[in-house]
């Protein structure tokens, strides 16, 4: 079997076992419409390809995904240089989220992290400040969630521990809250 062949038929299976979640991602989308709905915002982060994913989710709601709408309030905590910098440099990278959170939100809004082990610093650190503020908090994860299915009120924990398939299943993941967010309108 040539590699490509190999990969379509994992991620496949994976896709096959993730419709297992399909309640879960539902509970988490109807979150995400609910907060937006009621004008709180979506706070999104993750590292590397999973702060790629939460630019991507933050600017379809904020512009639009499939419909014509009023733009809706999300932001990715990872596109602020200055603030990462910041953050960084004076408190460390496990807090470059939290920081955020801290700031930025507030009782009712959402909080989305993304991390394919479940167990990135900076984003459990994050999950619990807006636990501890009042935030719903939503996270998507590779199996088994890590230590933050401990934090999530909804944890999306892709049945692989296969980086790219994980990613490859939060694509999909993300679309569907963005659709579920838009289905009022």
């Amino acid at each position: 079997m040539t590699i490509a062949n190999e990969r379509i038929t994992e991620h496949a299976a994976v896709l096959q076992a993730t419709r297992e979640l399909a309640p879960r991602i539902e509970e988490a989308g109807e979150i995400v419409r609910q907060a937006l709905a009621t004008g709180h915002k979506i706070l999104f982060c993750g590292n590397g390809g999973s702060a790629a994913d939460s630019q991507h989710w933050a600017a379809e709601i904020v512009g639009r995904f499939q419909k014509e709408r009023p733009s809706l309030p999300a932001i990715a905590l990872t596109v602020d240089t200055s603030i990462l910098t910041a953050v960084g440099n004076d408190y460390g990278f496990d807090v470059i989220f939290s920081r955020q959170v801290e700031g930025l939100g507030c009782a009712g809004d959402v909080f989305v992290g993304i991390t394919t082990s479940g167990n990135s610093g900076n984003i459990l650190a994050a999950a619990a400040v807006a636990r501890d503020k009042g935030l719903q908090v939503v996270g998507l994860t590779g199996s088994g969630g890590g230590k933050l299915a401990e934090l999530c009120d909804v944890c999306l924990a892709v049945p692989s521990s296969v980086t790219a398939r994980v990613q490859e299943m939060h694509s999909l993941i993300g679309h569907i809250l963005c659709e579920i967010a838009e289905r009022e309108y």
